[in-house]
């Protein structure tokens, strides 16, 4: 057959494949631990060339530099006698590699001085931190522990006020032949400074309403961590769409320093609505009016509407801030509230007035409360609302009531470390107008913590008790019930609890639940977890926990966390089937 040029040149690349091939090199180091594995590959230029193409020539040439990178690569973590030998082999077309690394004998602190102005040490922060360089004696050296512990101090020192302090020796004595080194620091702290005056730029309220916010006191020492606060508070009064807490340095003197805090209003009135979806309200439209302040006072006003299949609620909040410290504020509110849940029925309104304040690191809430409506208890069990059995109310009830509620977070969209505990306490006793005595204690605490990387720790519990001698006067928002997306997953919402003589769900006394849960993200936005929830309301001591466990989806969506479960009861003859739970809210 005739072979034109054409064809001979379209087999040209299949002729020439293998001489134009990838060439890398493939690169395995032993000897070390993982830790130094990692700053051998990473100081090696041998590493750089894995997905490039490399000639044979420059193998050779990056394999003879090797052992002194190799060397220079695990100084810094104290080992000053590094040695290396290798092979080298070309398997097809890339080029194979084997460090063999001898880190020797590591070079240990065997003393750590430390010279610091007395006043400056007798600081917690700063005593801390000159701990943490004094823990480096008989430890192996490590330039980035040292570094950090040395920095910390430092640190340490202009974040309490010592503004002006210098390192002013800093020396670090290596003897290669006894694998020793000693540690010499010596900082001058100077002058510790205090407040100046505070000035806020662009606050659209009154001279004065914002130092509610103020976390100190002009005279106080200066502190980092109390100028963080303050940012903090006015991000969380939002007022304000920029918050800039900047300490005028270049101003400093006779040892005070001025706080400059930029501001810049944020939009006054927010609209807010549209459909939602939760498990344990059904579909629903939700659409709100938030005017964030009313006056130069600060006053705010908030108003909301949600209509969905279980629930429907019209609510209304006026709060008034208060001048002075803690920012204590004055709240009224009303809200009218019809719930449809598997085991009651209730129509109810309730006004509310309270003051909140800051409370030795708590936000405290005392007020009174209103409650009256009707309600029907014990759906559960039954067939339809006239069945036998279910037990209808009214009742009008007069009672204060205390929270204490305390959380701290690493971010507040997404948790890695942290926790959030409330304890509320309600009692109608010494009131004159309300047709139920009781009295009713319920804490809630929430852990989490993250572990080994992208993982999420999370434990739940909530506990509970009623004291009364008419329980059935008691409407259902009063009483315990467990099971739901924040309760027993695997179960309906308010699903679980004592039983009438019919069989039917009327709530209990006592209410003991808790979780267990673990996440695990794939990517920044989107995981999985695993959960185990128990838990019952009960009344006396006839507790018998119910256990729902079940996995879950978790999404860091663009409107807060999304996070979807399929439960499923366990060891529980009497409930079958599974449950699909969506929650959508911060975690703390």
């Amino acid at each position: 057959m005739r072979r034109t040029r054409r064809h001979g040149l379209l087999l040209l690349p299949w002729f020439l494949l293998p001489a134009i091939a990838h060439a890398g090199i493939v690169l395995n180091v032993d000897g070390v631990d993982e830790s130094l594995r990692g700053a051998v590959v990473a100081g090696v230029e041998l590493s750089q060339y894995t997905a490039r193409d490399v000639t044979a020539a420059q193998v050779r040439r990056l394999y003879e530099k090797a052992p002194d990178e190799v060397q220079a690569a695990l100084r810094p973590y104290g080992y000053y006698e590094a040695t290396a030998t290798g092979d080298m082999q070309q398997v097809g077309n890339d080029w194979h590699v084997t460090l063999h690394v001898l880190p020797g004998v590591p070079v240990k602190v065997t003393a750590v001085t430390v010279d610091i102005d007395a006043d400056a040490a007798k600081v917690p922060a700063v005593r801390r931190a000159v701990r943490g360089v004094q823990n480096l004696k008989d430890k192996t050296l490590n330039d980035g522990v040292y570094d950090g512990a040395r920095d910390a101090v430092s640190g340490a020192l202009t974040a309490t006020g010592f503004l002006d302090a210098r390192l002013v020796t800093r020396r670090v004595e290596v003897n290669r032949a006894e694998h020793t080194a000693v540690v010499n620091l010596k900082w001058t702290a100077g002058e510790r400074y205090r407040y100046g005056t505070i000035h806020f730029k662009n606050s659209q309220f009154r001279d004065g309403f914002l130092d509610r916010y103020v976390p100190f006191r002009q005279g106080d020492y200066f502190s980092q961590n109390q100028l963080l606060e303050l940012q903090q508070a006015l991000n969380g009064a939002d007022y304000f769409a920029v918050v800039n807490v900047i300490p005028d340095t270049d101003e400093a003197k006779n040892g005070t320093i001025d706080i400059d805090v930029e501001l810049a209003p944020a939009k006054r009135t927010i609209y807010t609505g549209g459909p939602f979806f939760g498990t344990d309200t059904g579909a629903g439209l939700r659409g709100g009016i938030e005017k964030r302040w009313i006056n130069d006072r600060g006053h705010k006003w908030k108003n909301e509407l949600v209509m969905a299949q279980r629930l429907k609620t019209v609510s209304t909040l006026y709060q008034i801030p208060m001048p002075g410290p803690n920012q204590r504020s004055f709240n009224f509110g009303a809200n009218f509230r019809d719930a449809n849940t598997v085991t009651s029925k209730s129509r109810t309104v309730q006004l509310v007035a309270n003051e909140t304040r800051l409370w030795h690191g708590w936000t405290r809430t005392i007020g009174v409360n209103v409650l009256s409506g009707t309600f029907t208890v014990g759906k559960r069990g039954g067939e339809g609302d006239n069945a036998e059995g279910l037990e209808r109310g009214r009742s009008t009830l007069l009672y204060p009531e205390v929270t204490l509620s305390r959380k701290k977070g690493d971010n507040p969209t997404f948790v890695r470390n942290g926790w959030s505990l409330t304890l509320t306490g309600r009692s109608t006793a010494g009131t004159l107008l309300s047709d139920a005595s009781f009295s009713q204690v319920m804490g809630d605490v929430k852990w989490i913590r993250s572990f080994w990387g992208q993982n999420r720790l999370i434990l739940r519990g909530t506990a509970g008790k009623i004291w009364t001698d008419n329980f059935s006067d008691l409407p259902p928002q009063l009483r315990f019930f467990a099971g739901g997306d924040r309760s027993v997953r695997g179960y309906d919402f308010e699903s679980i609890g004592p039983r009438n003589a019919f069989g039917r769900v009327i709530g209990g006394e006592g209410l003991l639940v808790g979780s267990t849960e673990v996440e695990h993200y794939f990517t920044r936005n989107w995981g999985m977890a695993a959960f185990v929830d128990a838990g019952n309301a009960f009344t006396g001591t006839n507790y018998s926990p119910r256990v729902g466990a079940g996995l879950g989806v978790r999404w860091l969506s663009p409107v807060g966390m999304i996070r979807a479960d399929i439960g499923v009861p366990v060891g529980d003859k009497n409930e079958h089937g599974i449950h699909l739970h969506v929650v959508i809210g911060p975690d703390l």
